[in-house]
């Protein structure tokens, strides 16, 4: 008989409280496995306790961009390329790659994962926020925390056979987000597969994080609901217990 084995990773850990209790509902009440934290971020201290408690497997979530108009945070170590002018993160991938020193990143990185350990949580693999803008510092990361990293593009990094983004699924119409991963689910062949997903708590506090003219505004508020509403759906429970999905973490594979 085949087995089909699912990864359901929360990301943003710690960015802020909403995030936070949409992450921890997510877990409880759905199908989350892991969630990756943000260290330098103003309630991962917060984040970090929830986490604790529920036992869940955690990975760190290198940030060296904060993209936010209204919610900024600054780097933990003293890395000069790693600052904008206001003393904050760098706002895109772009710059990050074109203008953060590699041995600030690492140091950064390995600042990040003290403070995670600091807090209790054990690191079972290394990713990136928003994306890999200096590749050689994440894989220098992993090889100190002595795991892989979660995508291609960094050397050891798992491998799975297929990937989900829940949060650009059906990005027009996020009333259809549950039913498209319903779908996605029923369709799953034998292997490891994985999806990932940016659940949140709708609040004040989490629309505020951008102006609605922003380009990234949909990922303050809308897209974050609609992840969480899929993951704590009674048709997704349904059709991974009808079809004996197994649902696990990368610290089971």
């Amino acid at each position: 008989m085949g087995t089909i084995r699912l990864v359901v990773q929360a990301d943003d850990l710690g960015m802020c409280r909403s995030v936070n209790e949409g992450i921890e509902h997510a877990i409880v009440d759905g199908i989350v496995t892991q969630t990756s934290v943000m260290a330098p971020t103003p309630w991962f201290v917060e984040g970090a306790s929830r986490i604790g408690r529920l036992g869940v497997t955690t990975g760190l979530h290198g940030t060296l961009t904060c993209e936010w108009r209204n919610l900024r945070w600054a780097p933990l170590s003293t890395g000069a390329s790693l600052r904008l002018g206001d003393g904050t993160m760098r706002r895109t991938v772009e710059d990050a790659a074109a203008s953060i020193d590699p041995a600030e990143a690492v140091e950064e990185l390995r600042m990040q994962a003290s403070r995670a350990r600091a807090c209790g949580l054990e690191l079972a693999y290394v990713d990136c926020h928003m994306g890999i803008s200096v590749p050689a510092a994440f894989a220098r990361t992993c090889a100190d925390l002595g795991v892989r990293f979660i995508y291609r593009g960094v050397e050891p990094h798992h491998v799975f056979d297929s990937l989900y983004v829940l949060s650009m699924a059906s990005p027009e119409d996020l009333g259809a987000r549950t039913a498209c991963f319903v779908d996605w689910l029923d369709r799953l062949s034998d292997g490891v597969h994985f999806v990932m997903t940016h659940p949140a708590a709708a609040s004040d506090e989490l629309r505020a994080l951008s102006d609605p003219r922003d380009d990234n505004a949909v990922w303050a508020e809308p897209w974050r609901v609609a992840d969480l509403a899929a993951l704590t759906d009674r048709a997704v429970r349904d059709v991974v217990t009808r079809r004996g999905i197994e649902l696990v973490s990368v610290a089971d594979l």
